[in-house]
């Protein structure tokens, strides 16, 4: 069985996540600790207390998604004996899960993904102006449709770009709040199952992210990167980076870039990759997979039964 480890990304919180974790696993209390040392305040209280909508604000969701991947991770690392080098073809993460990813794999320190995630939340919320921008999900067409539709959208003013490709038929768009909405009049109209708004503060991934893709490549640049104990498939290209220069470029191209889940998980599976195991808050790429990759298992890892029932498997 060859297994690739995918970290979630935001949209995946809730109050109280890792606090099981936490309490159970010393290895997971310290990554908490660890993070709350590094951000120099108790974001961990806010993780695990609330209220939900701090927790929300993306410049605390985004190190706190981390910080739970990385407890979970941790914790089965102790528990179960995971080698990440050993153990694992691949690493990839949806969006900030990337950053997760990579501390992971040991390309970057804990404390140093924690800052660089706080400082990518507050840039990419403080890009556009609450109000402005919007994200929409589109269910039930193919991306080319969906890209001639945002194309189309954006004809008429404002950006509109694709800014997820999650596979299953399901596509996110992103941009100017009155293209959003145009495009999303136009999926509906072409028969679109559904076409949902987001609950978002800032749409991410598109061109209106710039603003936060320069304040990425100031901290990047001081920024230590290793080469990953094994190749991180960067959304950007959906495929393999081991590179530390490279995954440095590919970290300030995935602020405007869109997130190419469907083919990095398609690509890991054509390399015989058959089992995924996604660390960390939620089950959402567990159910991505078993849509794209309908031949390869998939399961979550973000609780105490998740780590036994994990350390279970490994021991038959």
């Amino acid at each position: 069985m060859t297994t690739a480890l995918v970290f979630p990304g935001q949209g995946s919180q809730t109050v109280g996540m890792g606090k099981a974790l936490a309490e159970a696993f010393p290895a997971a209390r310290a990554v908490f600790a660890q993070v709350d040392a590094a951000l120099g305040e108790s974001l961990s209280k806010v993780i695990f207390e609330g209220p939900e909508a701090a927790l929300t604000l993306t410049a605390n969701a985004q190190p706190a998604l981390m910080a739970t991947s990385l407890a979970a991770l941790r914790a089965i690392e102790s528990e179960a004996g995971l080698d990440v080098a050993r153990d694992a073809a691949y690493v990839a993460g949806h969006s900030l899960g990337e950053y997760s990813a990579l501390c992971a794999a040991g390309a970057l320190t804990l404390e140093d993904t924690a800052r660089l995630l706080r400082i990518r939340g507050a840039a990419m919320q403080q890009a556009v102006p609450v109000g402005e921008g919007a994200m929409a999900a589109i269910l039930g067409l193919d991306l080319d449709a969906v890209k001639a539709i945002a194309a189309e959208a954006a004809k008429e003013g404002g950006v509109c770009q694709v800014a997820n490709d999650n596979g299953g038929g399901q596509a996110v768009i992103s941009g100017a709040k009155g293209a959003v909405e145009r495009a999303m009049e136009i999926a509906k109209a072409r028969g679109a199952k559904r076409a949902l708004p987001l609950p978002v503060s800032a749409p991410f991934h598109c061109a209106l992210m710039q603003p936060a893709a320069f304040a990425m490549a100031a901290a990047l640049a001081t920024t230590t990167i290793l080469k990953p104990k094994v190749p991180l498939v960067a959304n950007v290209i959906a495929g393999p980076l081991s590179d530390p220069e490279a995954i440095r470029a590919s970290l300030v191209s995935q602020v405007t870039g869109a997130v190419r889940w469907r083919e990095s998980i398609q690509f890991m599976a054509a390399r015989n990759v058959d089992r995924f195991v996604e660390i960390g808050a939620g089950k959402v790429l567990a159910g991505l997979v078993k849509r794209i990759a309908a031949n390869a298992s998939a399961i979550s890892v973000g609780t105490p039964a998740d780590v036994e029932a994990y350390k279970a498997a490994r021991a038959l």
